[in-house]
């Protein structure tokens, strides 16, 4: 059965990775999973690494690795503006598991309660939920 479709906007600091209409929208928000629909009442919420999807139709659908950030969803429109947007198939696992040891080390050096400790755990979520997509577990 086909869904009224609305505009979804996905932007990151290097520019606009996807926009177009779609049925519907999967992401993570930091207090669990949530499907947006046509028509979903306004929202502002914070955004965690997991997989973005992006319904074009019931068999047409984006998948991004979506890093931190939030989603607006404000006059029949959805906006997602992350620290990063990427194709999965994209991502090197190798790479991966490198960045996700080096912000563990960050990590364990950073003082408690320190902006490099904050840091260091945000790009530590982010690598760990990227690495999860690569490696086929999604959600």
């Amino acid at each position: 059965m086909a869904r009224t479709t609305f505009t979804a906007e996905v932007l990151t600091p290097e520019g606009e990775v996807f926009n177009d209409e779609v049925e519907m929208v999967s992401t993570r928000t930091t207090v669990g999973s949530i499907g947006i629909l046509a028509n979903h009442q306004p929202l502002l919420g914070m955004l965690e690494p997991t997989e973005l999807r992006l319904y074009k139709s019931e068999s047409d659908i984006v998948s991004l690795a979506q890093g931190e950030g939030y989603v607006q969803v404000a006059d029949g429109r959805v906006l997602i503006l992350v620290e990063e947007a990427v194709d999965p198939s994209s991502l090197d696992v190798s790479s991966l598991r490198e960045k996700l040891q080096t912000a563990e080390r960050e990590l364990e050096q950073a003082e408690d309660g320190s902006e490099a400790a904050r840091v260091a755990a945000r790009d530590k979520r982010r690598w760990e939920a990227f690495l999860r997509l690569t490696e086929g577990d999604g959600h």
